[in-house]
């Protein structure tokens, strides 16, 4: 740890000096990326400082224990049995900041949630996920701002996309991406049989322009009549823009917005989103093919949670973790699910 925090210092030093150019002022692309490496850097000083300040006080204590007043020596002691704890804990955080990180993670979220098998059911789970994924995203003080919204019937979900910013919003949701398997009793069920549905999520990083560039013969772009609720008010023009990227053939589809242009802006936030999702991916699995895939990769073929609520158990199965709280986990307190994660990923990295 300690060549580690010696580099991170230095690096925050260097940052110091790069934010304070004015050649990096006008470049507001590397003055985004700087300013995002200097919060980072900056909670690891601030540890390091608290470190130091710790170790010389318990070093302090001790030589204050072999004193000849009494009173010294009853504080010193008093220190000497509160200070080490304080030590450990502040070393944990700081081992926990000084761990390679992905370089997206401090970036905002573009989280896209979709109804899978199970019909109405599907639905009204992908709802149930939505809710749960903009309470967890308050509780961390992350801005939940809905893009696009395809509702379903009976109150559900066919698809969303939603923005999530603030600092560190893809790092905390990224490894959500996944296949999402509920199993309850549905309420139109009249015998009481239990059934299981899906919805899926995929949680991409948003990208900037310096990491996708789009040309404009690379797109198709086309408009059409917006219609549903999410058209209401502009259900008269031509609002609605969909974009095909042609090298990838993805597309994207924007209505909720109510004008052209807002709409082809949105849309091109995802679309740039997504490639740059694609990218990450293909470089992961270049990394990994010869491997096992490591946790929080995002591999959304694959079952990632299972919510029982007869049982009112969730289960991760990528940690074989289960918690049995699912009225709070649906209710957005999914830190002990994430942190785990997040976690068994760190050991992962560390080849433990």
């Amino acid at each position: 740890m300690e060549g580690r925090l010696r580099q991170a210092l230095q690096r925050a030093e260097e940052v110091e000096r790069l934010l304070a150019d004015p050649a990096v002022a006008r470049d507001p692309a590397q003055l985004q990326a700087l300013g995002r490496e200097h919060a980072h850097l900056a909670a690891i000083v601030r540890l390091a400082d608290r470190l130091s300040r710790l170790e010389r006080e318990l070093e302090q204590a001790r030589e204050l224990a072999g004193e000849a007043d009494p009173e010294l020596v009853a504080l010193a002691r008093a220190d000497m049995a509160r200070l080490p704890p304080e030590i450990e804990a502040t070393q944990a955080e700081l081992h926990e900041l000084l761990v390679p990180r992905d370089p997206h993670d401090d970036r905002d979220a573009i989280v896209e949630i979709r109804a899978g098998t199970g019909g109405d059911e599907a639905a009204l789970f992908a709802a149930d996920l939505y809710r749960m994924y903009q309470r967890f995203s308050e509780r961390h003080k992350l801005r939940w701002e809905p893009m696009s919204l395809s509702d379903g019937t009976l109150g559900g979900i066919k698809e969303a996309i939603v923005a999530v910013r603030g600092s560190g919003a893809y790092g905390l949701l990224r490894r959500e991406s996944g296949v999402h398997r509920v199993q309850r009793v549905p309420a139109t069920e009249t015998q009481g049989r239990i059934h299981t549905s899906a919805a899926t999520v995929a949680v991409l990083p948003e990208a900037e322009d310096v990491d996708i560039r789009i040309e404009d013969k690379d797109l198709k772009i086309d408009v059409f009549r917006s219609s549903g609720p999410g058209g209401q008010s502009v259900n008269t023009t031509d609002s609605a823009v969909r974009i095909t990227h042609l090298p990838t053939g993805m597309v994207v589809s924007q209505q909720d917005q109510k004008s052209q242009l807002q709409n082809k802006l949105k849309a091109l936030e995802v679309l740039r989103a997504r490639l740059l999702d694609r990218m990450i991916a293909e470089q992961e699995a270049a990394r990994a093919r010869d491997r096992r895939a490591m946790v929080g990769t995002g591999d959304r073929s694959a079952k990632i949670r299972t919510y029982n609520f007869p049982q009112s158990r969730v289960t991760d199965h990528r940690i074989n973790l289960s918690v049995h709280n699912l009225a709070d986990v649906i209710d957005g307190d999914i830190d002990e699910l994430v942190d785990a994660l997040r976690m068994a990923s760190r050991q992962e990295q560390n080849g433990g």
